[in-house]
């Protein structure tokens, strides 16, 4: 077996092979179950890791490799066809990490842990089948497979907001069950499910324009589309794929579910599932309609502003720790969007970089959220206090966090934000630098008065929180094996840069937005 062939197939299907081993092999047994959700993930790690060895960064034409292709549906023209450039690839190591990472911060689940490791890794099946994907079809159908088992673990694992609203609409929002997690998992399956049916609608309308023959993307990029079906068709992407990347105003189902969804989730949801919007409106909106592109960039990079900076606005204004690492990741997605939206080489490569680096973050994040959540019984930042003296180990790495998050020299954060604005300059809007920055100070005040009341801070008076046990045993490998990345792509961006520039180039050239 040529490993070269079968590589991103066997990245892809690890976890689905893992989620039919615990259902069938570890019914009541918890321990195996979670060995086994560890192994599948670990094994996709160690083979993305194999595959990134391998990349060849010299490739100028055949930008997609690992390729592989079986006919499904000769007669339609759908096939199973995969392969990966320098951002699939970055974005499917970036899955690895989150969904191994994720297992162990999962490991003290209990309830009905047989169903929620195998959703888990069915879920983590379709982004590795997003990210891998050349057929269009094939495409849909692993975002589809991505995105609907989070109505499931929101609504049976998820937690119930512990802020209840109040003021004159408090009323109608406890009847009408806003914060809970039945609420959250409801309204985000219909918010995604609604940009789903513009994607579909979408992908029809170029297969049929290309001549209904073939899905693949690699065809699709060679047929010189109508530039009146560009315009529409680009925009259908942009709203189907921006729901999921919480573009504003139709974000307002992601503060919800990653407030309610378990920890795992809440990683895999900031960490990968909102990159697959982002992704998209990249591959397939900007990949194959360049016109249309053109057309609606000023748009793009005008809502991402807006993004930026209500995002952090929002989260200065939230009590419930959840949700200000919510409302964060909706201004950290709206710097992905605004790098893509420059049109320029740094910008590009920023916004994937910024991908990848949110990624990590706001994983890292929402593990160490669940271990507060787990050992206080809170979320509400000014009831807690002084965790620092009790969780060392935890405070100190929500701080590294919080410091990739505000954009620090030597973490991956810094490179990210530092790129996109400096396309942003370079760009022919740019005015969008300026609400760009201004939302980097917001994120930092925000990250700093968090960090500092609930774990640097005096303990508040008569404070209810003694001797908080630090993470421990499995606990600690997710918030190392996160750490550790931040820093590492933070100190030496070119491991991801490389990769991500051999990609981006084409991209741009094909736009003809290269100087």
């Amino acid at each position: 077996m040529d490993l070269n062939v079968w590589i991103l197939s066997l990245i892809t299907w690890m976890p689905f092979v893992g989620a039919l081993l615990i259902m069938f092999t570890a019914r009541h047994r918890p321990r195996a179950v979670r060995l086994i959700a560890a192994v599948a993930t670990g094994i996709s790690l160690l083979l993305s890791l194999v595959a990134y060895a391998r990349f060849d960064g010299d490739v100028d034409a055949a930008r997609f490799q690992f390729y592989q292709k079986v006919a499904l549906v000769p007669p339609l023209g759908i096939s199973y066809e995969v392969g990966a450039d320098g951002i699939g690839l970055v974005l499917v190591l970036l899955t690895a990490i989150i969904i191994f990472a994720g297992v162990f911060a999962s490991w003290t689940v209990e309830t009905r842990s047989q169903e929620f490791y195998a959703l888990l890794l069915v879920l983590v099946t379709g982004v590795f089948g997003v990210f891998v994907s050349l057929d269009l079809f094939v495409f849909f159908l692993f975002y589809e497979l991505a995105v609907l088992p989070m109505y499931l673990l929101i609504g049976i694992w998820g937690s119930s907001a512990q802020i209840r609203p109040r003021g004159l609409f408090g009323w109608a929002m406890r009847e009408t069950g806003v914060g809970s997690k039945e609420y959250a998992a409801m309204k985000l399956t219909l918010y995604l499910l609604l940009g789903s049916a513009f994607i579909l609608v979408g992908i029809l309308a170029l297969y049929m324009a290309a001549g209904g023959a073939s899905f693949s993307f690699l065809e699709m990029e060679g047929v010189a589309f109508d530039p009146v079906l560009q315009r529409w068709v680009f925009l259908l992407f942009y709203v189907g794929f921006g729901i999921l990347a919480g573009i504003w105003p139709l974000h307002t189902w992601s503060p919800d579910g990653h407030a309610s969804a378990p920890t795992a989730v809440s990683m895999l949801h900031a960490g990968v599932l909102m990159k697959l919007g982002a992704y998209g409106v990249v591959r397939l909106g900007m990949g194959l309609l360049p016109e249309g592109t053109h057309d609606w960039v000023p748009l793009v990079g005008t809502i991402a502003t807006i993004n930026i900076v209500y995002g952090a606005l929002s989260a200065m204004a939230q009590t419930d720790l959840k949700y200000v690492i919510a409302y964060s990741s909706v201004s950290h997605m709206g710097i992905v969007l605004l790098g893509a939206a420059t049109l320029t080489e740094a910008g590009l490569n920023g916004s994937v970089f910024q991908m990848f680096a949110h990624g990590i973050m706001t994983g890292l994040f929402f593990a160490l959220v669940g271990l507060v959540y787990e050992k206080a019984h809170s979320r509400e930042i000014f009831r807690m206090g002084g965790f620092g003296r009790m969780m060392p180990g935890i405070a100190t790495a929500f701080t590294i966090g919080g410091l990739s998050s505000l954009g620090l020299p030597a973490t991956a954060g810094f490179v990210a934000e530092f790129l996109t604005f400096l396309g942003a300059w370079r760009s022919a809007h740019s005015w969008w630098l300026f609400p760009a920055v201004a939302g980097t100070f917001l994120t930092a005040i925000y990250v700093l008065r968090v960090v500092k009341q609930i774990f640097w801070g005096a303990v508040p008076a008569g404070g209810e929180f003694h001797d908080l046990p630090d993470a421990r045993g499995p606990e600690w490998v997710a918030l190392v094996l996160l750490i550790f990345v931040i820093v590492l792509f933070g100190v030496a961006p070119g491991i991801a840069l490389g990769p991500i520039d051999t990609a981006t180039v084409p991209l741009l050239a094909r736009l003809g937005a290269l100087p």
